[in-house]
């Protein structure tokens, strides 16, 4: 039997919402954008643009946009992680970068199909959209679109979950 150590993991596992590592999650995106539109402004990178990009940047951080879904998604806390994992698949399998104008599409659409995958109750695709600020069909045409990029492979084991619950302990804000 394996003995976990991860206050992350203790905390989403048991249901408790800490406010920490959804924050410190929240922070790990807020920086990954900054350095990302960084790299994109001194030139040397592309960033290919996707169904996932606005035409502009939304006003609402991504700290507040999550504290949005959360607040009205009624997700399992590890809904937030798992999608944070579906985002760095997504990257991964097709390039490109999270930045302040795909990220809140990305958010929105990764935690309503972690939902969808983990939880047994789950809001519609419409509840999401009204949510997210998006229309329906936009929210159905990202979700069919992100589940092909990731070739449907939704699955995360044990062991990358409390990779990335580590990686969330060992952050510091």
């Amino acid at each position: 039997m394996t003995i976990i150590r991860s206050e992350v993991f203790k905390s989403l596992e048991l249901g408790r919402v800490s406010e920490t590592p959804l924050l410190k999650l929240c922070s790990i995106l807020e920086r990954s954008i900054l350095k990302n539109e960084k790299l994109l402004v001194s030139g040397g990178n592309y960033d290919p643009v996707t169904i996932f990009h606005g035409s502009k940047a939304p006003d609402m951080s991504v700290t507040q946009y999550m504290d949005r879904i959360f607040k009205y998604s009624n997700c399992s806390p590890s809904c937030f992680l798992i999608a944070h994992i579906y985002m760095e698949r997504f990257f991964h399998n097709n390039g490109g970068y999270l930045t302040s104008f795909n990220a809140h599409r990305l958010l929105i659409t990764t935690i309503m199909v972690a939902a969808k995958f983990l939880d047994h109750k789950y809001y519609s695709n419409a509840y999401f959209a009204k949510v997210g600020g998006v229309s329906t069909e936009e929210m159905n045409r990202m979700e069919i679109e992100f589940l092909f990029h990731l070739k449907f492979k939704l699955f995360v084991t044990t062991e990358l979950f409390l990779k990335y619950c580590d990686k969330l302990d060992n952050m510091c804000m």
